[in-house]
C-alpha cells in the first residue's frame, strides 16, 4: 500500500480493542485511527470521517457488527469491512456476508492470516477465513452432501460452458472443502505453487473471483459433488 491503511475498531471490550490495536499496529503500514464499543457510537464517528477499514465484532449491546455493516453499504460509505468474531455458526457468516462484508475472520485466527485478510480486503477482494470458507460452500451450494465419489459428474460438467481436467477437478472438490493451496497441494502431493496454479486455471474457466462466486457457479451448474 503507497499509505497508510486507515483502520477503526468496534468492539464492546476495550480489552479486546487493546489486543486488536497492538496487533495491527505492529504491522507498519496499518494505522488505528479510533475505536468504539458499539454501532451506535461507530455510525457517529464514521459521519464525520471515513478510515479506509472498518474491523466490527459482531456481538454488540448497541447495533451489532452486521447491522453496522449494513448501516455503512447503505449510506455508501466508501469504507471496507471486516468481521472478527468468536462465532463461525452459519446464521452469523451468511448474514454478514448478506449484509455486504468484505471479509469474515474468526478471532482465533493466526497473526498472518489477519494481515493477509487486509491486505486482501483493501486490493477489492473478499477474505473467509478456512472454517468460514466451509459455511459458505454449504450455504450457497445447498449443502455439500457426503458421497462415495469425490469426482464431479461428468455429465453436469458437459453442460457448462467449460470444461474442466480431471486436476482442476480435484482441486475443485477440494477448495469446496475449504482447503487453502498449500493443503490443497499436500493431499494431491503436488507443490503449494502448482496447486496455485491449477486454483488460478479453475477459477479462470468458471469466469469467477472468490470464493462465493465459485459456489454460486457450482449451484447454477449442478456441480456437486
Amino acid at each position: 500500500m503507497s499509505h497508510n491503511i486507515r483502520t477503526f475498531l468496534v468492539d464492546d471490550h476495550e480489552l479486546v480493542r487493546d489486543g486488536i490495536r497492538a496487533l495491527l499496529e505492529e504491522h507498519s503500514g496499518v494505522v488505528v485511527i479510533g475505536e468504539a464499543a458499539d454501532g451506535i457510537e461507530a455510525l457517529k464517528f464514521l459521519e464525520k470521517q471515513k478510515p479506509d477499514l472498518l474491523i466490527a465484532d459482531i456481538r454488540m449491546a448497541r447495533m451489532n457488527g452486521i447491522e453496522l455493516v449494513s448501516e455503512v453499504r447503505k449510506k455508501q460509505f466508501p469504507i471496507k469491512t471486516l468481521i472478527l468474531s468468536m462465532h463461525d455458526s452459519d446464521e452469523y457468516v451468511v448474514q454478514s456476508i448478506e449484509a455486504g462484508a468484505d471479509g469474515y475472520l474468526l478471532k482465533g485466527s493466526i497473526k498472518e492470516e489477519f494481515r493477509k485478510a487486509i491486505h486482501k480486503i483493501m486490493k477489492g477482494e473478499k477474505y473467509f477465513s478456512g472454517d468460514v470458507s466451509t459455511v459458505l460452500v454449504n450455504h450457497f451450494s445447498g449443502g455439500v452432501k457426503n458421497s462415495e465419489e469425490n469426482t464431479i459428474q461428468s455429465e453436469k460438467l458437459e453442460e457448462a460452458p467449460f470444461q474442466l481436467t480431471n486436476r482442476e477437478r480435484q482441486v475443485l472438490d477440494l477448495i469446496l472443502e475449504g482447503l487453502n493451496n498449500k493443503e490443497i497441494g499436500e493431499k494431491l502431493n503436488i507443490s503449494k505453487r502448482t496447486a496455485e496454479v491449477h486454483r488460478f486455471n479453475l477459477m479462470k474457466k468458471m469466469d469467477v473471483n472468490n470464493l462465493i462466486e465459485l459456489t454460486n457457479t457450482v449451484r447454477e451448474y449442478g456441480l456437486t459433488r
